[in-house]
């Protein structure tokens, strides 16, 4: 297992990423330039937690984070955007957001600890 698999930040956003990407993938209904920007932002968050981990100097894996931390709010304001739309129903629109205020907040503490 590598470093970052073993993050609960990381497999919070693996698991946000997997449901986020059945949402999008069977959604016909959503503007295509819409479905890419939420895809890309909610994989970005993956991504930038993974590349970062791998970083050897706290300002870089800081950097990694803060970039993560910016498209977790992209997210979340693009998932408030789209219920506003109706373009997600069923509960989904109050669980992805959820779910990104939840990486928000873990994203927040590492932060918070990487300026120690």
């Amino acid at each position: 297992m590598l470093y970052f698999e073993s993050l609960k930040v990381y497999q919070k956003a693996f698991a946000v990423n997997k449901e986020v990407y059945k949402f999008l993938k069977f959604n016909k209904s959503m503007p295509g330039y819409l479905k890419n920007q939420l895809g890309r932002a909610s994989m970005s968050i993956l991504l930038n937690i993974a590349e970062g981990s791998a970083k050897i100097s706290c300002k870089d894996r800081r950097n990694y984070l803060v970039i993560a931390s910016g498209s977790t709010f992209e997210c979340a304001a693009l998932v408030k955007f789209l219920a506003s739309e109706e373009e997600i129903h069923e509960g989904a629109p109050a669980r992805y957001y959820q779910y990104y205020e939840e990486l928000s907040k873990m994203l927040y503490v590492m932060l918070k600890n990487s300026k120690q």
